[in-house]
């Protein structure tokens, strides 16, 4: 269920520059014309900066997206980032073939290998790919399109300016039609365009921007069972691996016994894969692999494997004891991210003081899809077939990993069957060229649901404790906010217990307050587990801190949660991030703020959508209540109304209402799929997420002891969209509609019960 409501904001726009390549350079292709759009660093640009080049880790986006024309006028389409359920693969080329007038029904698109040089910044994350890339697809369109028109123009003698371009068609003044197809020789001997002298459709002229009415173009596949996705992969000679990993992050097979695994009918061999850890990146875990015909053979064994482990520094990593080593750290002060106005002051003058201490603990991605990659080594290089979000970085971390070469190393970006962060690390698909290698045949390493629940890169766990100051009349004068997590950085470097800023500033140093003193610190917390992505990141506990905050603060204070959260919101502004005490370090998702400010009243203005859309304050049925929670992140502002029921005994969440504001909605029907997408999942985190561990080791194993939501609890979600014309930058869509569920749900079970929940998952009985 989809709705729109009325809202502008204005913004500026993006150039590109636009280059030939040849026919034979566009991936094989025999098509008559191509075009390739590089878009430079975003800082390069006089207008619509996206603050790319800022992103962490060197991640630059340089896109180069191709677009070839076939004698019979066929459009093929690149798509340079991966599909996982996000519409990447279809919302950018509909883009281009929008502002190129191509017929929709006519273009083919085909996916991209792993090759940033060539095709830019690959990697789909951060809910990044439209925002950073509309103006792109955009330039390229327009650039077909102008060249078109200008070879059409030449052929009959006549103006350009005389000649249009509609549905696949070159027209001129005298009824002259010509198709894409007997234009696309003479249009690719042109010179490209520059942007000036491009006629950029409006937005009124748009065809399939910004209408809802495209579907992802792998729906039919997808629907009917023909899509690939990484295990679908075949090849001649294949042989299927499976691989015992140490139940400890760190540790080591000291020995092992492979008599009974080679005995198994279709075991080929036993292979030791190299020792891996934390700070090692996206490295194996290591461990003893069995080689197999088929994958059940490798499986059964892998059961047999006798196998003695070292635990290593890690194996007395209990979850119950690290967490109450966190919660006493947020009582302690820390590193400062965030100090405006006097705090100390705020707290030393209050009548009234208010604190509470919120938890969560690790979590899963658990996609439908467990981690499979398929790697082919021969003595011309490496080519792999995998589900990755980071085609590139997959490419050059199994490179280096087997002493290659990178321009050896081939990477094939099949469907993504869920990702959520865990496919940007690409330790499986390292796994199957290592063995490839050693076997001397292709190789599928499959991971099992056992394996992606117990060795995967978690989400981190948190203690956040909120204290605020009031004065007589219950207005809150002083915000205090300490956070305590494991940090990402302990992926990528010896581990010092101290977060990076990026994760700081999400949701906790950016807090929107109408607040005269704030101050936001961090205590160490060091990792003994792989920290990695996980949709959404640290906005999942900040939010689910300060969302379930603001419901306690309101039924402290006598008040309704939505008259709660706009007093703290207070009147609408862009916050300054010199009065707001911002660091120089703050990090805004990649963006200048000056361009992506933070505005309070949009964020006010999705919170009262969803609140008044599920009917917030209307008589429930006892054991029933609405909880409510807004949050921006990913530049995005998305607000959860959720209805909450208990019936006998168990928590169920009948309706949810999800209102987000996104900027230009370019593709309406994904932005509703990614929120219904994100409710489920946030229920998810809400009710059922959390992987514990106990000397070392994970605790859960599958989906009966680390379950999802299911079809019995799943909730109608309606969606609403506020729409903004085009020049209204289009922000993030695929992760923030996660962070306000899970404090939704919990305040509105205290609403329907009275019951309080502080520690996620809540669970799912009341």
């Amino acid at each position: 269920m989809l709705k729109y409501i009325d809202s502008a904001v204005p913004v500026m726009l993006e150039t590109v520059r636009i280059t030939k390549v040849s026919r034979r350079g566009f991936l094989g292709t025999t098509g008559a014309f191509a075009i390739a759009a590089y878009a430079a660093p975003a800082r390069a640009f006089d207008t619509y900066a996206t603050g790319a080049g800022d992103m962490p880790h060197g991640l630059v986006d340089n896109p180069l997206v191709f677009v070839s024309i076939d004698a019979d006028g066929t459009v093929t389409l690149v798509a340079h980032r991966s599909e996982m359920g996000t519409g990447s693969r279809t919302s950018l080329p509909m883009v281009i073939a929008d502002e190129m007038e191509a017929d929709w029904s006519r273009v083919k698109i085909i996916q991209a290998p792993g090759d940033e040089p060539k095709y830019g910044n690959q990697d789909t994350d951060g809910s990044r790919s439209l925002r950073h890339h509309i103006q792109a697809a955009r330039k390229i369109g327009g650039s077909v399109r102008t060249m078109l028109a200008r070879a059409a123009a030449t052929e009959w003698g006549v103006e350009p300016s005389a000649v249009t371009v509609e549905m696949h068609e070159v027209k001129g003044p005298s009824g002259q039609v010509l198709g894409f197809g007997e234009l696309a020789e003479a249009a690719m001997a042109l010179p490209v365009p520059s942007h000036e002298e491009i006629a950029y459709k409006s937005e009124d002229q748009f065809r399939y921007i910004g209408k809802g009415e495209v579907q992802i173009t792998d729906l039919r596949d997808i629907t009917t069972g023909q899509a690939v996705y990484g295990a679908d992969v075949v090849l001649d000679g294949m042989k299927f691996a499976v691989i015992a990993r140490p139940p400890v992050v760190g540790g080591r097979a000291t020995s092992y016994d492979a008599t009974e695994a080679l005995a198994v009918p279709g075991v080929v061999s036993v292979h030791e894969i190299p020792y891996g850890g934390l700070a090692m990146k996206f490295a194996p875990l290591g461990g003893i692999a069995v080689v197999a015909t088929n994958t059940w053979a490798a499986i059964r064994g892998r059961e047999r494997l006798k196998i003695e482990w070292e635990a290593g520094p890690h194996g007395d990593y209990t979850s119950e004891r690290y967490m109450a080593e966190m919660v006493a750290t947020s009582a302690q002060p820390g590193s400062v991210s965030r100090d405006q106005g006097n705090v100390d002051d705020a707290f030393a003058n209050a009548a009234k003081t208010f604190a509470q201490t919120y938890t969560q603990a690790h979590m899963a991605h658990i996609p439908m899809e467990p981690p499979a990659a398929i790697a082919n080594y021969t003595g011309a290089g490496l080519e792999i077939w995998a589900p990755v979000q980071s085609p590139y970085t997959t490419r050059t971390d199994t490179a280096e990993a087997l002493g290659l070469d990178p321009a050896k190393v081939t990477v094939n970006v099949t469907l993504l069957g869920g990702g959520f962060g865990r496919k940007s690390k690409a330790d499986y698909v390292t796994e199957a060229a290592l063995l490839s290698r050693e076997v001397g045949a292709p190789v599928r390493v499959q991971w099992t649901r056992e394996d992606d629940v117990r060795h995967s890169f978690y989400h981190t766990t948190s203690a956040e404790r909120i204290e605020v100051a009031m004065d007589e009349s219950g207005k809150v004068t002083g915000w205090l906010h300490r956070s305590v997590a494991p940090s990402i950085l302990s992926t990528f470097a010896p581990d010092e217990g101290n977060v990076l800023p990026l994760e700081q500033c999400m949701g906790m140093t950016d807090v929107p307050f109408d607040i005269p003193n704030i101050r936001c610190e961090s205590g160490k917390a060091l990792a003994h587990t792989r920290i990695g992505w996980f949709r959404a990141v640290s906005n999942i506990p900040h939010a689910w801190a300060i969302g379930s905050f603001v419901g306690e603060l309101a039924n402290e204070l006598g008040k309704n949660q939505k008259e709660m959260w706009l007093e703290l919101i207070g009147a609408p502004r862009s916050l300054d991030p010199v009065a707001s005490a911002f660091p120089d370090s703050f990090w805004n998702y990649g963006e200048p703020l000056d361009e992506f400010p933070i505005e309070t009243g949009r964020l006010a203005n999705v919170l009262t959508l969803a609140a008044d859309g599920i009917g917030y304050g209307k008589e429930l049925p006892e054991g029933e209540g609405i909880g409510l929670a807004v949050h921006r992140s990913f530049v995005s502002y998305v607000a959860c109304a959720a209805h909450v029921k208990v019936s006998n005994g168990r928590i169920t969440v009948p309706e949810m209402h999800m209102a987000i504001d996104c900027g230009f909605a370019a593709n309406p029907e994904r932005i509703e799929s990614q929120m219904q997408g994100a409710a489920v999942m946030g229920m998810t985190v809400a009710l059922h997420s959390g992987v514990t561990f106990e000397n070392g080791a994970v605790v859960q194993s599958n989906f009966y002891d680390y379950d999802t939501v299911r079809s019995d609890n799943f909730p109608v979600v309606v969606t609403h969209i506020v729409p903004h014309p085009f020049e209204v930058h289009a922000t993030g869509v695929g992760e923030p509609g996660v962070p306000p569920v899970a404090p939704a749900i919990a305040n509105g079970l205290f609403a329907a019960t009275g019951d309080r929940r502080r520690a996620l998952p809540l669970g799912t009985e009341a």
